[in-house]
């Protein structure tokens, strides 16, 4: 009887090929499992293709609403950036999947997992890291750090001899690789790999060019809930809804598009363009709200350990006791960020208009320019006596 392997199936070149070379090279039943998290590929293509090429068994699981509400939102409460710009679109999908893949594994009695992650790039870590902290003795293979399949253009050439399908041009030339997800879309390789020349504007799909955007621009209002977005334009709405909504409304409005070179956990730098409209109006969003509710001391602390906590996510390092320690830090500072925020979309800009709450630390009174009766503006001297003092002795 032949040993069972759960595959991350997407339906594209890789993992296409990678199916017929468990079954041809190893021996092994596969188990396609695609992870639907927002990807609008088409999944039922996708099933087809897998069952056509001897998979034994294709799982489709829909887990776009846990992605949202489980790990995009968790990951925004800090309002984490990967060295300043990367919103870490591609990073955070990973455990999700990596969890999910050794669920089916115990179900189905599988030995192995398997994904289609490169020996060069940062996804192999965090699939198998996710792997690992779910079923310490899983037994991992990882065909790009075995096989002799070091190219495209070999791929195809083995897809031809195995008759693979071959998703769209990828018959003729090599694509971009795309990672797509209800948060982002990434593009790396092809001509992105000169960092000095500008990426094609038809490669972009999430979002139009900002040049060609209404000038007229776009107000919508979020409502935050303990740092959560709960509410569009007045309008409740699950995780799921949300960030497509606001897919939709900052695609058509140009926001959202970023072109990067990122230090990667393996230790090269790499190219990378993204289209992240949803996520960089939420960012927005929730600083805004908690300008308003968190005091001084905490914003601070926030800002100073985003940068670790971004590092442990890009790692793969979601489901480590530190990245759970951190979490629930942050968790702690959302408890009052609750409240209203009005923003102005136009042509890839977000400008901040207005934010209200209940739980809103501005005093009008206490911070005006006009007379008040509440702050005593003498006693600021002994304040900066007192901070002066290393510079007056």
């Amino acid at each position: 009887m032949r040993k069972k392997v759960v595959l991350a199936y997407s339906g594209g070149l890789d993992t296409s090929v990678i199916l017929k070379w468990l079954q041809n090279e190893k021996k092994l039943d596969v188990i396609a499992f695609i992870a639907d998290i927002g990807q609008k590929d088409e999944l039922k293509i996708a099933k087809k293709n897998a069952i056509k090429m001897g998979a034994k068994k294709v799982i489709v699981a829909d887990l776009k609403n846990i992605f949202v509400k489980d790990y995009i939102y968790p990951m925004f409460r800090a309002n984490t950036l990967y060295e300043g710009s990367y919103l870490l679109g591609t990073a955070i999908a990973r455990p999700l999947i990596a969890k999910t893949q050794i669920e089916i594994a115990k179900k189905y009695k599988a030995d192995y997992v398997s994904h289609g992650a490169t020996g060069k790039g940062n996804d192999q870590i965090r699939f198998e890291l996710g792997y690992y902290a779910y079923n310490p003795n899983i037994k991992v293979i990882a065909p790009w750090r075995e096989w002799d399949l070091k190219s495209r253009k070999k791929l195809i050439k083995y897809a031809h001899q195995n008759k693979i399908p071959v998703p769209g041009s990828k018959k003729k030339t090599p694509p971009y690789s795309m990672d797509a997800n209800l948060l982002h879309i990434s593009y790396e390789g092809k001509i992105l790999e000169d960092p000095w020349k500008s990426p094609d504007e038809s490669m972009f799909r999430m979002t139009k060019n900002p040049s060609k955007t209404s000038n007229k621009g776009e107000n919508i209002i979020l409502s935050f809930k303990r740092g959560d977005l709960e509410k569009i334009n007045n309008k409740r709405v699950s995780p799921y809804l949300a960030m497509q909504t606001l897919n939709i409304i900052g695609g058509r409005n140009g926001i959202g598009r970023k072109d990067l070179v990122e230090n990667r956990t393996v230790g090269m730098k790499s190219r990378g363009v993204y289209e992240t409209p949803g996520g960089t109006i939420l960012l927005e969003g929730h600083r805004a709200i908690e300008s308003l509710t968190l005091d001084g001391p905490s914003t601070s602390l926030k800002d100073e350990i985003m940068p670790k906590y971004a590092q442990l996510i890009y790692d793969g390092l979601w489901f480590s006791p530190e990245r759970e320690m951190l979490q629930a830090l942050i968790d702690k500072s959302q408890k009052k960020v609750e409240g209203d925020v009005k923003l102005f979309l136009r042509q890839g800009t977000i400008t901040v208009k207005g934010r209200r709450s209940k739980y809103s630390l501005y005093n009008k009174d206490l911070s005006t320019f006009e007379e008040d009766d509440i702050y005593d503006q003498k006693d600021a001297e002994g304040f900066i006596k007192l901070k002066s003092l290393r510079f007056r002795n």
